[in-house]
């Protein structure tokens, strides 16, 4: 039987054509959307109409003192040294992604390891990618927040679906589920999470200290 092809909610595509999503969301719909090349055609036609739809408005006049802020923005800005952050070294990720740089990799638990994605950020919204060994089972577990994961490699399952290379699955707090990896490789998803993941049942409670994504 053909796997099940999960994608992008409509209503999630117009906010990102629109540029509405948070960059950590806008991130992970980019790379869902880079693998997934018919649905990233349509995401440039929907972004095409609204930049004719921009078009249309008539042009707001600028404060008197905007330039001067500018200016004097510029020369904040070139006088902040940034730090160097650590290159991206996995090359075989997809292009939206290698634009980033990565943290080290954190153990998370057995057969279970997580990194950061650094750079979007939107409040406590970030970007992870997490790997998960064959065969492996994460607690079930609700959100804080909104959840969307990108699957980069390998698949997984919940308890009635499948998410194989490419999927994208939506989450949040009324979402409960206990992702298992069924595929004979590691998978590999990017994801962006809003808050914590909240573990289920008077276990997950107990061990709900030592769980920081």
């Amino acid at each position: 039987m053909t796997p099940m092809r999960h994608s992008v909610s409509d209503d999630r595509l117009l906010a990102y054509a629109a540029g509405a999503l948070s960059s950590p969301e806008a991130l992970v719909v980019a790379t869902h959307l880079w693998m997934r090349p018919q649905a990233g055609a349509f995401a440039r036609r929907l972004e095409a109409v609204g930049g004719r739809l921009l078009e249309d408005i008539p042009p707001e006049p600028l404060p008197a003192d905007a330039l001067a802020r500018v200016m004097a923005r510029a020369e904040t800005d070139a006088g902040t040294v940034e730090p160097a952050l650590p290159l991206n070294d996995m090359p075989q990720l997809p292009e939206p992604l290698r634009r980033h740089a990565l943290g080290p990799w954190r153990w998370m638990g057995p057969g279970v390891r997580v990194r950061d994605v650094l750079g979007p950020r939107d409040g406590a919204c970030r970007v992870i990618l997490l790997e998960i060994q064959p065969g492996r089972v994460m607690p079930r577990h609700t959100h804080g927040g909104v959840e969307l994961t990108c699957v980069l490699s390998g698949a997984y399952a919940t308890d009635d679906e499948r998410f194989d290379r490419g999927d994208l699955e939506e989450a949040d707090q009324h979402t409960l589920h206990q992702p298992r990896v069924v595929s004979d490789e590691a998978c590999l998803c990017v994801a962006a999470l809003d808050g914590q993941i909240l573990l289920d049942g008077w276990l997950g409670r107990l061990i709900q200290p030592f769980i920081r994504l």
